[in-house]
């Protein structure tokens, strides 16, 4: 039962391309809980005060959402999900420093082996002048503080971690394709993923 993810920095399109591949797939679809983290938009005006709160509460409700996919593999031949449960690691080794970051390792650690492994995981990487306008674009007002810096950071993050991967990835550059708008990407997108899913 092939799961796959579809992962990147924030404003990449995730979600817009999970919603799209779920519907071809008639897969069960994950969406990552973003806006019902009470701590999310305060994160982004004073991160070194919030990281801790914010990074906890994605890593267990994660993690929570990734012990339902076994119930929900039950029912679908695919599963899509618009996160990696390594995606908070990334962010936190980014945002925590100090006891808080070896707290933070210590729980992960303890979580991670009880979860399933994607069988493809679909890194979309882009520019940021290109994240900077997907983010304007949906217009969430908690995402506003967000600065060109912390994306080229995060950016780097995502490389870095990409580069060490073990596992069937297939890298997207998601400046060359507009998936939301343009029909001719959204099939062209669509149907190179099912191809290298199938080959995975």
């Amino acid at each position: 039962m092939p799961y796959i993810v579809v992962e990147g920095p924030i404003g990449v399109g995730k979600t817009s391309l999970s919603r799209l591949l779920a519907g071809e797939l008639d897969a069960n679809l994950i969406l990552e809980v973003v806006e019902e983290n009470p701590f999310l938009s305060s994160f982004y005006l004073d991160p070194e005060a919030y990281a801790f709160k914010v990074q906890v509460y994605f890593l267990l409700s994660r993690y929570k959402q990734s012990l339902d996919l076994n119930q929900g593999m039950l029912f679908f031949d695919h599963t899509v999900s618009d996160y990696l449960f390594d995606k908070d690691f990334i962010f936190a080794s980014m945002n925590l420093v100090k006891a808080e970051w070896e707290l933070y390792q210590e729980i992960y650690r303890t979580l991670k082996p009880k979860l399933i492994r994607p069988d493809l995981v679909v890194y979309l990487r882009a520019q940021v002048d290109s994240l900077l306008k997907r983010i304007a674009k949906r217009g969430r007002p908690f995402e506003e503080p967000i600065q060109r810096s912390y994306l080229e950071r995060l950016g780097e993050a995502y490389d870095a971690y990409f580069a060490r991967y073990e596992g069937s990835l297939h890298v997207i550059d998601a400046d060359h394709y507009d998936f939301v708008e343009d029909e001719n990407d959204r099939q062209r997108l669509v149907s190179e993923i099912v191809e290298r899913m199938r080959a995975a």
